[in-house]
């Protein structure tokens, strides 16, 4: 099985799930400035002469230099080298069938990965085969074309990885965890989980089965109970011979820093170190700020002027459509309330109606799916001290950018200037927010002298995760976006 992964930091629990769909139209907005090494062009040259019935990485990465879809850049030419090599190798590739799950212990998985008392020993640790294909671990800054490399290695692979047996799979790493929930609790609900102490081996007995080739998005550990589990399923589908190609804003030696418990997660990082190739992909250029043409789609600052030109933009793309009030879409069991939507795909929310509620992944993920053109007023100017807000934010935006969905904003500020890296004077104590009580009574935690220095409460993960967010905005907001947004919605 191959997996690849590309992670940028989030701050919320996955709650939901939805594999991402990849358009060659994702290229265009990532554009990147490759160039080929003699011994690249000579061994696509070769491949190119045998005659393949499928393009390659390499042979896509200079269709779209050509073309002039992507810049050359003397920075990624060695990615892609690394990216064609496990291409090749993939192709070729025939693991062994998957074994049935293995009952683990007579004592509750989570309980040993939670207990205090249990010992690192206790948890039994499968050994991936010796001849298992390493896979890539590709980390870098915000905009360095990670997601883009990702999707040359995805879309190239060749037509018969199904016939094959290995099948493929592309999915946002907080989908993906969203689906490992989904997965773990119909287990635990059903009659099959009697007699199971470890949920986690069948869970990635049938996420083998049905892909052994997984791209992961934005690979990110910010969840204590997705830290335990990460642990244990990354272990798990090396063993029945995943390959993985991970994308990261971090190293994996950053991964899941100062968080709670960490002690734990240290042996997936030495798994992930001894089983992937970690390359740095970082470089001068942010590719998704190089200057474009901007559609006309947010406006600052907040003013009847700005409001009413929103609602005759939103009035004009319902066409004929009534605008349907407070209607409510079904998540995970519980209705969501839409405040204002259209038959034909639009909805608009105010920033209190998406960010001043418990809403998570799930919810925002429904939304996007279900409406390709969101519109969202007043978005104020957010700094550490809002950090809940800004976290569902984030996840909000993270939504949108994986589902191409066009997004009209009304804010306080200039859309790059919506988060603020200040925190604010009067809350340097970091005082307990709801979301940080309702995640440490989860986990059990009684003080903050429980919670220690975590990351988690920290504000670091949300300074890191700000210029991700502002990168992907400013990105959203041009009229190549704009006119590749939709397309998902279309499929």
């Amino acid at each position: 099985m191959v997996l690849v992964v590309s992670a940028r930091f989030l701050g919320s629990s996955a709650t939901g799930m939805r594999c991402a769909s990849v358009t060659v139209s994702h290229y265009q907005r990532q554009r990147s400035k490759p160039s080929v090494r003699n011994d690249a062009q000579a061994r696509h040259a070769s491949t190119k002469a045998k005659g393949p019935s499928y393009p390659t990485p390499m042979s896509k990465y200079q269709e779209l230099i050509e073309k002039g879809t992507l810049r050359k850049d003397d920075y990624q030419e060695h990615i892609i080298e690394h990216i064609q090599r496990l291409h090749d190798q993939v192709a070729n590739y025939h693991p062994p069938p998957v074994p049935p799950p293995p009952k683990v212990s007579n004592k509750s998985m989570f309980s040993k990965l939670f207990s205090s008392s249990s010992s690192t020993s206790e948890i039994p640790v499968l050994v991936p085969p010796k001849d298992q294909i390493k896979g890539l671990y590709l980390y870098g800054t915000v905009g360095t074309g990670k997601t883009m490399l990702m999707d040359l290695f995805y879309d190239t692979l060749p037509p018969n990885v199904n016939q094959l047996g290995l099948g493929k799979r592309r999915v946002h790493f907080h989908a993906f965890m969203i689906d490992v929930h989904k997965r773990i609790h119909k287990l635990r609900t059903s009659r099959s989980w009697e007699g199971v102490e470890d949920p986690i081996a069948p869970v990635a007995r049938d996420l083998a089965e049905e892909a052994r080739i997984l791209c992961f998005d934005e690979f990110q550990v910010t969840d204590i109970v997705d830290a335990m589990i990460l642990r244990r399923l990354l272990e798990c589908l090396l063993q029945h011979g995943v390959v993985s190609i991970m994308t990261s804003n971090r190293h994996p030696e950053d991964l899941y820093k100062n968080g709670i418990q960490r002690s734990s997660f240290l042996p997936c990082i030495d798994l992930i170190m001894d089983r992937f190739k970690v390359i740095n992909l970082s470089s001068d250029t942010d590719y998704r700020k190089i200057p474009r043409a901007l559609s006309k789609v947010y406006f600052d600052p907040i003013t009847d002027e700005h409001r009413h030109e929103l609602d005759k933009i939103f009035n004009t793309l319902a066409e004929d459509n009534p605008i349907i009030q407070n209607d409510t879409i079904s998540v995970w069991g519980h209705d969501l309330p839409i405040p204002e939507s259209t038959a034909n795909g639009l909805a608009r929310f105010s920033f209190g109606d998406l960010c001043d509620k418990p809403l998570g992944a799930a919810d925002y993920i429904e939304i996007t799916n279900k409406y390709h053109t969101i519109f969202i007023t007043d978005i104020p100017k957010m700094g550490l001290g809002a950090k809940d807000k800004a976290r569902r934010f984030i996840t909000f935006i993270d939504a949108c950018y994986e589902s191409k969905t066009k997004l009209f904003v009304l804010s306080e500020v200039p859309i790059h200037q919506i988060f603020s890296d200040e925190e604010p004077s009067g809350n340097k104590d970091r005082m307990v927010t709801d979301h940080m009580r309702a995640t440490m009574d989860d986990l059990g935690l009684s003080s903050m002298a429980d919670v220690g220095s975590s990351s988690i409460f920290s504000g670091e993960d949300e300074v890191f995760a700000f210029g991700r967010a502002c990168s992907r905005l400013v990105q959203m907001g041009t009229r190549a976006w704009a006119e590749s947004s939709g397309e998902h919605h279309a499929q």
